[in-house]
């Protein structure tokens, strides 16, 4: 058993926001890649007095085996492609059809989460992009390049655990990176948390139900 180890998704995310205290006052809007990091944003956003909201990427899963990333698509429709999709030998009409599969199910959420708008503008923001840990980074690293896109005075990935060789190319997407753990022996992010229970979409929707009728987004 790994000697550091969260209690659950909440405890990752009280210790992210000491990491994150900087940010206090500077009205940050904290961006959960869904689910897991739904209820870990939200807490953020009450910590450090900010807003919250989901981003919507789905990774690219490698054939026969759903697990491991090979790249990722955002709500635009645009895809990110990893090296082990090479590595794999995995073609464009896989990768075209996995996409489509993928973004249509970016949109049934969207319909589901907030169907009454779309993406929060970022522009001039200071946001950060939230996930419970990255495996692959594939989806962390699409995540980050949509939400560039909209042009954010500051962007910030931030994550309670990585594997080392993801971590070093999720930088390279970040204005700032926060990670608390980047052990050597990472085999999953589940690994690092004692309860690590799926969060569906129920869960999801009850939250921004909640953050809407405190007055949120």
């Amino acid at each position: 058993m790994p000697e550091s180890m969260f209690d659950d998704r909440l405890d990752a995310a009280r210790q992210l926001a000491v990491a994150l205290a900087h940010l206090r006052g500077r009205q940050p809007l904290f961006l959960a890649i869904p689910r897991g990091a739904v209820p870990m944003a939200a807490l953020l956003a009450d910590r450090l007095e900010g807003e919250w909201d989901v981003v919507l990427v789905r990774k690219i899963p490698a054939p026969g085996n759903p697990e491991l990333a090979i790249g990722a698509v955002d709500e635009s429709g645009q895809r990110t492609v990893t090296g082990d999709a090479a590595w794999l030998g995995v073609d464009n009409a896989y990768l075209d059809a996995e996409s489509d599969r993928q973004l249509a199910l970016i949109r049934r959420r969207r319909r589901l989460y907030t169907p009454d708008r779309g993406p929060v503008p970022v522009a001039g923001r200071t946001v950060v992009i939230v996930d419970d840990g990255l495996a692959t980074g594939a989806t962390m690293s699409a995540a980050l390049a949509a939400v560039r896109a909209g042009g954010p005075a500051h962007l910030v990935c931030a994550v309670p655990v990585a594997a080392l060789d993801s971590l070093a190319r999720t930088r390279k997407c970040a204005d700032e990176t926060v990670c608390l753990l980047a052990p050597a022996w990472f085999q999953a992010v589940g690994q690092f948390y004692r309860d690590f229970p799926q969060v569906d979409d129920e869960e999801v929707i009850a939250l921004l139900g909640a953050r809407d009728a405190a007055g949120g987004l």
